[in-house]
């Protein structure tokens, strides 16, 4: 198994071959085609109909969270949202593996998350993936990049154009490249 815990999506995959069964990369193609054709125009009250499609296509939502209608998500069927977290205009959610966005959590604009990676120890290089949590009201600001694997904790504040190669603890405020902590999160800024 590769470093950092990360699960290999398909054991016997091949170098060029893809991780994703025909009737999976089918499923992938009518998600995009609906985004672009029901969604992306949409304005942001509308987001009620953005939900409504993400749910169709097996994201997991609880509550009412808010999805920008610029929003980029891979596969909404490893998505799952919590009441009021947000993710935010062309924040990507590169959700290969799963990924979860806690209660009230907000995902600025630009953020990319992305949930897989390839196994480098290995000459086919496969598909690795590993769960993205954002805990309960962190905030990651814009042009972030959260790797796989990786949990933001709770109320945790990530800054902008970071990029988070390890856990974040909770009520902590990291930045930079690699992310650091840099204090812990006072009372008063929650």
């Amino acid at each position: 198994m590769p470093a950092g815990g990360l699960e290999p999506v398909k054991e016997t995959q091949e170098r060029y071959g893809s991780p994703w069964s025909r009737n999976e990369r089918a499923l992938r193609v009518l998600w995009d085609f609906c985004w672009a054709i029901f969604c992306v125009w949409t304005p942001k009250p509308w987001n009620p109909w953005r939900l409504f499609w993400l749910r169709a296509f097996g994201a997991t939502i609880y509550g009412n969270p808010f999805v920008h209608q610029r929003a980029r998500i891979e596969i909404p069927w490893h998505l799952t949202l919590h009441d009021r977290a947000c993710l935010g205009d062309r924040a990507n959610a590169y959700s290969l593996g799963e990924i979860e966005i806690g209660i009230g959590a907000t995902v600025a604009q630009e953020v990319y998350l992305s949930s897989g990676s390839h196994d480098f120890s290995s000459p086919n290089l496969p598909l690795v993936t590993g769960k993205i949590t954002i805990g309960e009201d962190a905030f990651i600001g814009a042009r972030a990049f959260v790797m796989p694997g990786i949990t933001i904790g709770a109320r945790s504040i990530v800054g902008a154009c970071s990029v988070v190669t390890h856990d974040v603890p909770p009520d902590c405020v990291s930045a930079g490249n690699p992310c650091r902590m840099l204090r812990a999160r006072a009372a008063s800024e929650s």
